[in-house]
């Protein structure tokens, strides 16, 4: 616990997906708000070592990577989030073990919350058929295309998939995965 936060995700376990070309704010924000409420996190990636995130026009930090695609199981996790930026949505959408993990989770019942671009991984694993998501406003027409409802708002809650548009939203999309986590 955080002398900013509380104890109420103590015990929870949190997969954050991504590779390089993330969108830094949209890792560490999320990130840092589950921590300070007591979970653990696990930044999941294609590759050990580090990845470089993108800091809104330029190449950004790194992160350390905790574990590999390969070496995770659903089972381990109690939400899992997906980070946005283009490149990085687009590089994990292409591969079948990540397309794969996500389609696992969200048939699993658990939280899983995409924020800007990260729902294109949600349309890539054929989950968003008859959800209501928001995105990053390119992504409409693919969210549509998959059989969703995009929408324009801060954040969506749909079932067990939470939604939101970009790093000004990450408040508010923060909070609603906390409230998945500790069924409010």
């Amino acid at each position: 616990m955080s002398i900013f936060g509380s104890d109420a995700l103590k015990g929870k376990t949190i997969a954050i997906i991504a590779t390089d070309g993330f969108e830094q704010s949209e890792l560490e924000k999320p990130k840092k708000y589950l921590e300070d409420e007591g979970a653990k996190t696990h930044v999941i990636s294609l590759k050990s070592g580090s990845i470089k995130g993108w800091d809104q026009k330029d190449w950004g930090d790194k992160v350390d990577v905790d574990k590999v695609i390969g070496e995770v199981q659903v089972a381990d996790y109690d939400a899992l989030v997906l980070p946005g930026g283009q490149m990085n949505p687009d590089v994990l959408r292409t591969k079948p073990e990540v397309v794969s993990f996500v389609k696992e989770f969200v048939r699993s019942g658990k939280p899983v919350a995409a924020i800007c671009h990260g729902p294109w991984v949600l349309v890539e694993a054929d989950v968003v058929q008859g959800k209501q998501i928001t995105s990053w406003p390119s992504l409409q027409t693919d969210v549509k295309n998959a059989g969703g409802r995009w929408v324009d708002e801060t954040v969506v809650v749909d079932g067990n998939l939470i939604t939101s548009r970009n790093p000004q939203d990450i408040p508010n999309f923060n909070e609603k995965i906390k409230e998945a986590l500790v069924g409010k």
